[in-house]
């Protein structure tokens, strides 16, 4: 099973178990997440699509950490006119641990045991 979400600006196909990096979100690490923009939900047996999004579900993520991520340079030149500039961004992200997916009548998905 799995389930595409929105957050941030951009979408995500998600599923229990993964790991996701998306646009920083307040927290602290180790707190629980509930991202409810879920745009389709996908089982085996069944798909069902929002309009534009679905009510009454829910991805449940735990915080793992906030940080930044690699530096991006952005370099502007003009030619012939010797004007050239450097300039470098890092922008923060958030990790998350995809626990769950919930839809309202059905039992969690949970992460399956790793052993």
């Amino acid at each position: 099973m799995y389930a595409i979400i929105q957050t941030g600006g951009k979408q995500y196909k998600v599923s229990p178990g993964d790991q996701l990096k998306i646009e920083k979100i307040k927290g602290e690490p180790g707190d629980q997440v509930e991202l409810d923009q879920i745009l389709a939900l996908i089982a085996p047996d069944d798909v069902q699509l929002g309009t534009p999004v679905l009510e009454n579900a829910a991805v449940r993520a735990t915080l793992v950490k906030t940080a930044r991520d690699r530096k991006v340079i952005v370099y502007k030149k003009k030619r012939r006119h010797g004007y050239h500039k450097k300039q470098g961004h890092r922008q923060w992200y958030s990790l998350l641990k995809i626990d769950s997916i919930v839809m309202s009548g059905a039992p969690d998905v949970a992460v399956a045991s790793e052993a």
